[in-house]
């Protein structure tokens, strides 16, 4: 009996101190209504390419949507920059950077409603294969392109629920 009590007083704990989820809701939630509503831009390049898909794949399980309508629009700054050196000056380790700024738009007043970034980085060892070295920065490239749409649909998604509430 001790153990189960506080099991049952930790969701009264969690909502006496504000705690709500996110997607309240579910589907017919006010954050999946407003997000399912999101187009998200052509954004050039290939990581433009990798982003759109990404962030267009976690938008898509909110599909059909109702209220307004919106456009995610992204510019992307991706950067390898090579840092760690042997002895005859060669590179052996690099950093790849992907920086993104996005900006929310009410399409039907053209209105912007949020302008923010996000962005991660990830390490890559440079072997003595070049096709494995661009192996690798490929690879980090198609992870920092999820990491950095998860937290734009994160963002979007605390936008949402704090622009639903009265």
């Amino acid at each position: 009996m001790k153990r189960i009590l506080p099991l049952i007083a930790l969701p009264l704990l969690l909502t006496a101190c504000g705690l709500r989820p996110v997607y309240g809701g579910g589907s017919q939630g006010p954050v999946a209504q407003a997000l399912g509503n999101v187009t998200v831009e052509p954004i050039e390049g290939k990581a433009g390419w990798l982003m759109r898909n990404a962030l267009n794949d976690r938008l898509s399980a909110m599909q059909g949507g109702s209220g307004p309508r919106y456009k995610l629009m992204v510019k992307l700054d991706d950067n390898i920059s090579g840092f760690g050196l042997r002895a005859d000056a060669a590179i052996t380790r690099e950093r790849r950077t992907l920086r993104a700024r996005y900006q929310l738009v009410d399409e039907t007043t053209g209105t912007q409603l949020l302008d923010d970034t996000a962005g991660s980085d990830a390490g890559i060892d440079v072997t003595s294969s070049e096709y494995a070295t661009i192996a690798a920065e490929d690879t980090a490239l198609e992870r920092l392109s999820q990491t950095v749409a998860d937290q734009i649909i994160t963002r979007l998604a605390l936008y949402s629920r704090k622009a639903a509430r009265p």
